[in-house]
């Protein structure tokens, strides 16, 4: 119980700060620095030095590369269907295929699986902004009219970024030093996650002007909260598998819109008040839609 006053006072604390002071339209900016500097960074050192691999690991790292295929093909669909200009569905591809696996994911797996599991999260996690990074920037300035397409522009975004950084050392460090002694410090910046990251989006959440693009938006939700937790569900009944990895699995799936994809939407100038509309209400319905995901893979045990 006490996870879930968290998530809604930081969030609350977020959204009224936002409405009733004076504070910078990109205040938020700075708590995602220090989330995505010393926050998440800290989360790979605290899990991934410890957990047990094994071949139902691969579960996780693919997941996002399945829904990312997946939601690709279904917004192209739907985009040919509503005859969508090029920057629109270069902005619904971003939010729709992409899940927040992290400011929200990370969160709501410790309220309702525990922090131990929040190992296979950020597996999940890495391999979500590793998409975002290529593939998501590859499909930001194919449809931009103002970028060009950069090889170099893809690979110092993915090598650059802190969490990968840290995700790669985590992996490697163990193997030649013992940092155990470094674990209470991982602890409490890996503690500071969830706050920072609920305040962060309650800091950022809009829904101006929603009714006009309630069609688009809708369309988003359907892939986003319910056809993609739905398609990994799938696989891990088809395969058999049980435990923890593939509830943790389907469970980050179920997340709303990637928080970093909004925003490279934004400057790519495509379509930005959509795709904040989309990544913003896609974040609400996400508390009601994962608590009913949970209930329906609890019996995976």
């Amino acid at each position: 119980m006490t996870n879930f006053i968290l998530i809604a006072v930081c969030m609350l604390a977020g959204l009224l700060l936002r409405r009733f002071t004076k504070l910078p339209e990109d205040a938020y900016k700075g708590v995602n620095a220090l989330i995505i500097n010393l926050a998440l960074p800290a989360v790979s050192f605290k899990y991934l030095p410890h957990l047990r691999w094994s071949g139902a690991m691969i579960l996780p790292a693919m997941m996002p590369v399945v829904l990312w295929l997946c939601g690709w093909l279904y917004v192209r669909i739907y985009a040919a269907k509503a005859r969508l200009d090029k920057p629109t569905e270069g902005g619904m591809k971003l939010v729709t295929c992409l899940s927040n696996t992290s400011f929200v994911g990370f969160p709501l797996v410790s309220a309702y699986f525990g922090d131990n599991a929040l190992g296979i999260a950020v597996i999940c996690d890495q391999v979500s902004f590793i998409l975002l990074a290529t593939a998501g920037i590859a499909v930001a300035m194919n449809a931009s009219d103002k970028h060009t397409l950069s090889v170099t522009t893809v690979l110092k975004k993915v090598t650059l970024f802190p969490p990968f950084i840290a995700c790669a050392a985590a992996l490697i460090l163990p193997l030649f030093m013992d940092i155990s002694p470094l674990d209470p410090l991982f602890d409490k910046l890996a503690a500071t996650v969830a706050p920072l990251a609920l305040f962060s989006i309650g800091l950022q959440m809009k829904f101006d002007g929603w009714k006009s693009q309630i069609r688009h938006v809708s369309a988003s939700l359907v892939y986003k909260l319910i056809l993609a937790p739905l398609i990994i569900y799938g696989i891990v009944w088809l395969s058999g598998m049980k435990g923890i990895i593939p509830q943790i699995s389907i469970f980050e799936a179920a997340m709303p819109s990637f928080l970093t994809a909004g925003i490279i939407a934004s400057e790519y100038h495509l379509n930005p008040r959509l795709s904040s509309l989309i990544v913003g209400i896609s974040i609400v319905f996400a508390f009601f839609t994962t608590a009913v995901w949970y209930l329906l893979i609890v019996g995976l045990a």
